[in-house]
């Protein structure tokens, strides 16, 4: 019974998915068109829902009313309100059931979302059951209240549909008035004009802006071909101008697209030999703006919002931008709130780094520990050991993250200049600090440091150290598989004890463990030993440490 109810929670969790990806979908593709990233990463998404689904269900059958949506009588979408309302944009066209089946295709689940998301009081004449109908779906039915489909003449319907409506909703003022001004024909009745609403202003301020959106690339055609018949440097000036303008638009719109078109249009521009070194240099200011705070601030607040960058186009961008870009980039990294945007930024810096890495070593100066800490990493990923010099200073940073961070960067970056340093994290009073320097010794890998961290376990203070600290300091000391590391190993296990015996156990059973780990077999005698002990742990390391001698 218990695994019953979890497959049915399951169920209608996978159902409510489906469902919020249609509505977020009907919404999507009113804002969006067709080319742009946005619009087709949410079809994908929401098609990648019902082939999850359909592995396991043959079909996908929502139930209508005025203010829900059902799916095996569960509720699974509930609103009261008139405006957004899913159900009641179904309902009130006749709509009672829609049942999406197994073989869905991605075409006609797009041309079903984008049914959905016409608005039908502004848009188009016909209404929803009307569309559907046409498009003859293969894998999509439903079903219709019968009270809108009878043949009857206008004023006939006119009352019947009045009396459905009446029947199944309570507050029926609203939905009355819009079907008696449906029915009532323009040539014999006046047009009252009724007042703008601040939401009737918005949804015509966001109709302009699609309007807008869908010529954008054609506006940018547009522009370079006049760009191209400028006679003086004012023309280009004002061309140069408009283009600055119609970044920033595409930018607050999450059209990357548009954006990197301007940008292939200028660098195959630049590629003319009859283009003046006046235009040149205008074309060269237009991708410095881009990398200017002010785009960058919109870039950094589309990236927090949630909409999806393709990726490919946002690194296409980021290879032009300037060194200049690497200020406001790092300014934004420690405002963003999301983990993906920072992410994000820190792979354009990473980029714009290898151009300039003084500039970004120098935000290592800020107050944000964060910051710093990111900003280590990028140069870690850069890395370009000319960075050494200001990372040494951030060794002492109060944020103990921070210190970790850098000393395995120097870890990384290796040089001489670097192992006094982080021989001197070795005694730092944090143990995860002084981990990070043994594993940073290790992977420098020279002679001085294997002799640092051998002394460093030969020292009487190391016999107080936790087991976890003593076998990760063991452990690095096998990265070097040679005969001073092997007869350094031996002489632990054979050393004599009588005070502090658990201790010095430890440092038998971690020498053993690290014989395993370095892979010679000639330890296997003295392991076979060992393997009797009394002592726990020494048992238990140096069968772990047989094990993998004789096994692999």
């Amino acid at each position: 019974m218990l695994t019953l109810s979890m497959e049915i929670t399951d169920d209608i969790k996978e159902a409510k998915d489906i469902l919020q990806n249609i509505i977020k979908a009907k919404k999507t593709f009113r804002m969006y068109p067709k080319n742009n990233p946005v619009y087709t990463k949410v079809l994908n998404d929401s098609y990648s829902k019902f082939r999850d689904f359909f592995d396991y269900k043959d079909s996908y059958t929502l139930k209508i009313s005025q203010n829900s949506i059902t799916y095996d009588s569960e509720k699974i979408y509930y609103n009261p309100e008139k405006e957004d309302n899913l159900a009641l944009f179904f309902f009130k066209d006749g709509l009672r059931e829609i049942t999406f089946k197994k073989g869905l295709t991605i075409e006609e689940l797009e041309e079903f979302l984008r049914i959905i998301s016409l608005d039908f009081d502004r848009e188009v004449m016909d209404d929803v059951v009307t569309m559907l109908w046409e498009r003859d779906f293969q894998n999509i039915q439903y079903v219709v209240d019968e009270t809108f489909l009878i043949d009857i003449d206008e004023e006939e319907y006119e009352s019947v549909s009045e009396k459905s409506i009446k029947d199944k909703i309570t507050d029926v003022s609203d939905l009355m008035r819009a079907y008696e001004d449906g029915f009532k024909e323009d040539v014999t009745k006046p047009v009252s004009v009724v007042p703008l609403t601040d939401k009737d202003l918005q949804l015509l301020v966001k109709e302009l802006e699609k309007d807008a959106y869908d010529k954008t690339d054609k506006l940018i055609n547009i522009l370079f071909e006049i760009l191209k018949q400028a006679d003086n440097d004012n023309d280009v000036d004002d061309v140069v101008g408009f283009l600055r303008d119609v970044i920033r638009y595409s930018l607050s719109h999450g059209d990357l697209g548009s954006v990197v078109n301007i940008i292939r249009k200028v660098k195959e521009l630049e590629k003319d030999d009859w283009l003046s070194e006046s235009v040149k240099k205008r074309l060269n200011s237009l991708l410095i703006f881009l990398g200017s705070e002010e785009i960058i601030a919109i870039l950094a607040e589309i990236l927090d919002s949630g909409i999806e960058i393709e990726l490919d186009l946002f690194n296409e961008y980021v290879n032009v931008l300037d060194k200049g870009a690497i200020g406001p980039f790092i300014k934004y990294l420690g405002e963003l709130k999301t983990i993906k945007a920072r992410k994000i930024v820190i792979e354009a810096l990473i980029t714009l780094g290898r151009k300039d890495i003084y500039a970004i070593a120098h935000a290592l100066e800020d107050n944000r520990w964060y910051v710093v800490r990111n900003v280590i990493y990028i140069l870690r990923r850069i890395g370009d050991r000319k960075a050494v010099e200001y990372l040494l200073r951030t060794v002492k940073h109060s944020d103990i993250r921070v210190r970790k961070e850098v000393i395995r960067t120097l870890g990384e970056l290796g040089g001489n200049e670097v192992i006094q340093t982080l021989r001197d994290c070795l005694n730092d009073p944090d143990i995860q600090v002084r981990l990070s320097a043994v594993k940073a010794l290790g992977a420098i890998k020279t002679e001085v440091t294997k002799k640092i961290i051998m002394n460093l376990i030969a020292d009487k203070s190391f016999n107080n150290k936790d087991l976890s600290e003593k076998k990760e300091t063991f452990e690095t000391l096998s990265r070097w598989k040679d005969q001073d590391v092997f007869e350094f190993l031996i002489k632990i296990i054979n050393k004599r004890a009588f005070f502090n015996r658990s201790r010095i156990f430890e440092n038998k059973a971690c020498a053993a463990y690290t014989l395993g780990l370095i892979g010679n077999k000639d330890a296997l005698p003295i392991l076979h030993k060992l393997s009797d002990s009394k002592n726990k742990i020494l048992k238990e390391f140096t069968s772990m440490a047989i094990k993998r001698l004789e096994y692999g």
